[in-house]
């Protein structure tokens, strides 16, 4: 009986030894021996969702800096059409004219459409 005990503790003291399980001796254990199919499953599927959510994190960081590059050409595109829109003005045209020293003149009567 004495012996028994002994045995016994020392398997306990075995078990919740921390060199015990570094040493791989938790694997020789009769749950994790019947379980091993359950648990690789279970390590396996943890892999694919941290695979997973890393990927997703990268095509958010892709698609977020896309929308700031999208809205930096839109902001572009609104400046130099507005830049555009201002230079074509009938007034802006006389004005380049006059500077050049370009001897024009806008026409006084609008323009004739000529039918055939």
């Amino acid at each position: 009986m004495d012996e028994e005990i002994k045995t016994e503790k020392k398997r306990k003291n075995k078990r919740a030894s921390f060199l015990y399980f570094l040493s791989g001796g938790i694997l020789k254990e009769g749950f994790v021996v019947r379980h091993t199919r359950f648990i690789v499953f279970i390590v396996i599927l943890s892999f694919f969702f941290i695979s997973n959510r890393y990927a997703c994190l990268l095509k958010l960081r892709e698609i977020d800096r896309l929308q700031q590059r999208l809205q930096d050409v839109k902001q572009e595109s609104v400046a130099l059409s507005g830049e555009l829109t201002g230079s074509n003005r009938l007034s802006q045209m006389e004005e380049l004219v006059r500077k050049q020293g370009v001897d024009l003149e806008a026409p006084q009567s609008p323009p004739y459409i000529l039918h055939k």
